[in-house]
């Protein structure tokens, strides 16, 4: 079974799908045809981050009715970025489905997480398209599925990360928080900020996002999850080693 056939399979998905082809192909593979002969996935991506982004708010109204909106927009952002994307893509296969350019091919895009992320995004807008709102409901229960059933209003989403994280430093007498961009990727209007937080002289986390403000937020909830994270234990074969006599 073709890679194209499985992922279809593994979704649900059989039947007529006019835009699956687009939602599939990269604008590495479509640049390197003659010019309007084979359209990208960029338009569907567009319209799927909307669809997503509706889909997952009313998901997330009806499961948390107290939550207020600061906390319904935290969750939401929790759930729908590149990394979660590009992780429930990996899952289904998404990737070898993808139709890419020879250069993109061979720098290994295919497993790109802005790309996965991306695609996951056409998917849902030709979805959308071809079978209706439903049936996208369905498709974005099964992308955001795992990560909601263990998502709950709670400290960590409850407030603003990056004052819980100046609060944390602050209180063990470190010096504040600095945040800085390291990376920008994707088209103009589908910018992805990778952006890490230092703490003295040392990165306290990383994190992504479609905006500045985004990719410092999953930054310092990095980091106040690395602070929160018990060091391994020693090694108990060397805790238990004998040790020489030290000499007189």
């Amino acid at each position: 079974m073709q890679p194209r056939e499985e992922l279809v399979s593994r979704l649900g998905l059989s039947g007529d799908l006019p835009h699956l082809e687009e939602a599939l192909t990269h604008p590495s593979f479509s640049n390197e045809q003659r010019k309007g002969e084979c359209a990208d996935n960029q338009r569907l991506e567009f319209l799927g981050d909307a669809v997503l982004g509706l889909c997952v708010t009313e998901t997330l109204m009806a499961r948390f009715p107290g939550a207020d909106e600061g906390e319904l927009s935290r969750m939401r952002a929790t759930l729908v970025n590149a990394d979660a994307l590009s992780a429930w893509a990996r899952s289904v296969g998404l990737g070898p489905a993808l139709r890419l350019g020879r250069g993109a091919q061979a720098a290994g895009e295919r497993d790109r997480t802005n790309v996965l992320a991306d695609a996951v995004e056409a998917l849902m807008g030709a979805v959308y398209l071809d079978r209706g709102l439903e049936a996208a409901r369905g498709l974005v229960a099964s992308v955001v599925g795992e990560p909601l059933a263990a998502l709950a209003p709670g400290p960590s989403l409850a407030r603003d990360p990056k004052s819980e994280l100046q609060e944390r430093v602050q209180a063990t007498g470190g010096p504040s928080p600095r945040y800085r961009v390291v990376r920008v990727e994707g088209p103009p209007h589908r910018r992805a900020f990778a952006v890490v937080v230092e703490v003295g002289d040392r990165i306290a986390g990383e994190g992504t996002g479609r905006s500045k403000k985004l990719a410092e937020q999953e930054a310092a909830r990095a980091a106040i999850l690395a602070m929160l994270t018990p060091p391994p234990p020693d090694d108990p074969a060397l805790s238990s080693a004998p040790t020489e006599d030290a000499p007189e």
